[in-house]
Formats: C-alpha cells, sequence, structure tokens
C-alpha cells in the first residue's frame, strides 16, 4: 500500500492507495486501485487511537475532503475519539473512477457485467481490504445515507471485524421490496412539493411559466442538454435538505433562460460528474431482485394530472437518453435493470448482531423512506435509533458534531 502525508490546521492527513481485485469472487484476476485518507490531530498521530471508517451516500460519490477539523461538519467530534479514514468508494474520486471513455471502450453487456460488481457488497470487501493492509484488528463504521446501506451490508458480512456501526439517514429495507420502496418516496416528495408551493406560491406559477416556455422553445443547458419538463420536475431533489426549500426558491426566482438559472438548473439535476450514481442507482435496492426500472414503473398517476408536481431521487430510463454524460451508459443500464441481483443482506446475522449499534432515522426522510428504516431498526438486535423530525437526509453535516455525538453515546449506552 503507498501512502503520502501532510498538515493542515493542526491535522495529519495521510493518503493511502490499495491494490483490490475488481471482482472479489475472482481474486487472480483485474485489479483496480482504492483511495482513502486517514485523519488524525497532528498530536495525537503517535498515539494508539481507534479507527472510524466513513462510508459517503450516493452511490456514486467520493468520501468528503476535509479543509479542516470543521469540514466536514462531523469531523471534529470524530476526531475527539478516532482516527478516521474517508474511504473513495470503487468508481468514483480517486478509487479507479468510471466515466464515458470508459462506458464506450466496453460492449454493453461487458459494460453491465463491470458495473454490478460497484455495489455496498463490493465496497464492503474493498473495506476490508483496506482494514487488514492497515493492520487494524477491529474498526468502527461511520455510514450517511447509500453508505448505511454499505455499513449494513458490513455488518452481515463482517460483524467479526466491528467496533462500533453508526448510521444517518440510511437504514435500507430488508425484506420490502423496491416498488414499495418508490411509491413511499414518491408520496414524500408529493407532500414535499405541496409544502413547498404553499410556503412559495409564486414558484408554482414560475413553474407553470417554465414549462411552458421549455415546451414551447428548444432551450439548452450550457452542456448542450436539451431542458425538458422532466428535467425541471428533478429539480424536486433538493427539498430532501434542511435548506432544500431555501434553494429551490432562489433557483425559480432568476430569470427564466438567463446564464444563472440556466446554471443552476444544469448543476442541480446534472451527472455529468459522477454517473455512477445513475447508473448504479436503482440496485442499491436491490437485494435479490430485479429493479425493472421501479421508479418509472410505480409514478403516481397524479404526475400526470398536475406537471408542477416534482421528482425527487428517482432514476428514469429516459435520461440515459437525455443526459448526454449518461448515453455511453444507455445500453448497459437498461441491461442492469433487468438484472437478478444477489442479496445484499442477511437477516439472520442481523437478528443475532452483537456490533453495538446507533441509527438516526428522519422522519420526513425524502430519500429513504422511514417507515422501511423503522421496521430494519427493529430488526437488527441491538439497533437504538434516534427518531426525529429535527433534521433532514443531511443531519449529519447540518447538525454539526450533535448527530454524531448523540449516536456516539447511544451506541455506547450513555445515553
Amino acid at each position: 500500500m503507498q501512502s503520502l502525508s501532510f498538515r493542515k490546521l493542526g491535522l495529519l492527513l495521510t493518503e493511502h492507495k490499495l491494490q483490490v481485485p475488481l471482482d472479489h469472487a475472482a481474486p487472480d484476476g483485474e485489479r483496480i486501485e482504492v483511495f482513502a485518507r486517514s485523519v488524525v490531530w497532528a498530536d495525537q498521530a503517535k498515539n494508539e487511537l481507534p479507527w472510524l471508517v466513513f462510508f459517503q451516500g450516493g452511490p456514486g460519490f467520493e468520501a468528503p475532503r476535509p479543509d479542516g477539523p470543521h469540514s466536514p461538519a462531523w469531523l471534529e467530534r470524530a476526531l475527539q475519539d478516532y482516527r478516521v479514514l474517508l474511504l473513495d468508494q470503487r468508481g468514483v474520486g480517486r478509487s479507479s473512477p468510471i466515466g464515458p471513455d470508459d462506458a464506450l471502450s466496453l460492449q454493453p453487456q461487458a459494460l453491465a457485467d463491470r458495473l454490478a460488481l460497484y455495489r455496498a457488497d463490493a465496497i464492503v470487501l474493498d473495506a476490508e481490504c483496506f482494514r487488514q493492509a492497515l493492520d487494524i484488528r477491529l474498526w468502527s463504521v461511520l455510514g450517511q445515507s447509500f453508505g448505511g446501506f454499505c455499513a449494513l451490508a458490513y455488518m452481515s458480512a463482517f460483524p467479526e471485524s466491528l467496533r462500533e456501526v453508526f448510521i444517518t439517514g440510511g437504514l435500507p429495507p430488508l425484506q420490502r421490496g423496491i416498488d414499495e420502496v418508490y411509491r413511499q418516496t414518491y408520496r414524500s416528495t408529493i407532500e414535499k412539493t405541496v409544502r413547498h408551493y404553499a410556503r412559495f406560491p409564486e414558484d408554482q406559477t414560475r413553474m407553470r411559466r417554465l414549462i411552458e416556455m421549455v415546451c414551447a422553445k428548444d432551450i439548452r443547458l450550457p452542456g448542450g442538454d436539451r431542458l425538458t419538463v422532466a428535467r425541471l420536475r428533478q429539480l424536486g431533489a433538493l427539498l430532501g435538505t434542511g435548506s432544500g426549500s431555501e434553494r429551490l426558491h432562489y433557483l425559480l426566482e432568476l430569470p427564466p433562460g438567463s446564464p444563472g438559472f440556466l446554471h443552476d438548473v444544469e448543476r442541480a439535476s446534472s451527472f455529468a460528474r459522477n454517473p455512477l450514481y445513475a447508473v448504479v442507482h436503482e440496485s442499491c435496492y436491490a437485494s435479490g431482485i430485479r429493479t425493472d426500472w421501479a421508479a418509472q414503473r410505480v409514478m403516481p398517476a397524479a404526475y400526470q394530472v398536475d406537471p408542477t408536481l416534482l421528482t425527487g431521487e428517482h432514476i428514469y430510463p429516459w435520461m440515459f437518453e437525455d443526459f448526454g454524460a449518461l448515453a455511453p451508459f444507455r445500453q448497459a443500464a437498461h441491461l442492469l435493470a433487468q438484472r437478478q441481483w444477489p442479496r445484499l443482506y442477511d437477516p439472520l446475522v442481523l437478528a443475532a448482531n452483537s456490533v453495538p449499534c446507533a441509527a438516526a432515522v428522519y422522519v420526513d426522510d425524502m430519500y429513504v423512506p422511514f417507515l422501511d428504516s423503522q421496521e430494519t431498526a427493529r430488526t437488527v438486535r441491538g439497533m437504538r435509533a434516534w427518531i426525529t423530525n429535527e433534521y433532514e437526509h443531511d443531519g449529519l453535516n447540518a447538525g454539526g458534531t450533535q448527530v454524531l455525538d448523540r449516536l456516539i453515546r447511544l451506541a455506547r449506552g450513555t445515553l
């Protein structure tokens, strides 16, 4: 394993690069590079501190890049107890990132077979390789959103490697099918949309005018994609965070067609930087099932009646036609939608869990259904759930040090 260290604002940051199998079931085959950055207070660098590995949300997003002890917001609390490892999940950041050129270099079936190796189960195996390479007997895990899915998969596959587990906004369903997951997320998204328009009535009027405009004209975003009604609706994904309603309002108040408006729409609905997010998104809910474009299939009839209703964290087949950055993945994405996926979790192992664990479950979570998270919390033996409407899905960052501190105390039985 290669490592390089530097200091910043009292922190010692060490960059680690490790070669791991692309397919852990074929350890002698192709290998990829996985990157992680460890963070510790410089004056504690020689101390024997326990480790905490962070799994980022997504899928398809790299770990945060720390600007100091307060960025990301939870880092300061973590550094009180741990040496932190920020893992770039395979395919993103500095971990052999996948882009359009990779997609174009492979036949669709070969690309789909490769992308099938980028789910939570493979990410957990990469983390195990890092744990062994760093000679760590036990470490703790913090998983945000999709990172929570990874954390639960870790508890299911390698509980003997774990000291503690903390999950924020990321307890996935264990038994419920993907169709019901998306029915719940649509209900939440519609409710959030209605609340937003009640708060900012002029925004619904603006949305109607924008819909008329994009239907009448060929309006192009800065990257060249055509602005469509479906893409406008995707702005609803903003509503899943604590400040999302304000961000949506500030975007919609910009003059239609202005450079600022077009840039902000593209940025809010773009997958150009992290295409893996769109390509494997539905598969993160596929534990022993096919997805078959679930979000498209179960979209409520209300969306046909009211064009101003917004969508959320939903991926659709049309996106691989309309988004230039996703077009190279189109055929592979259709193949993945028909794939019969293996199970991600072992309910029997989780029911017998002995790893101290705690989870923040957000009542108003628009991305991960509250009812599923609540049910999973009851299923995992010893899981202490903090059920709250104080935060939205981004509570780990919005709450500063408070959310992680509460979970640590819950898992350790001091709260």
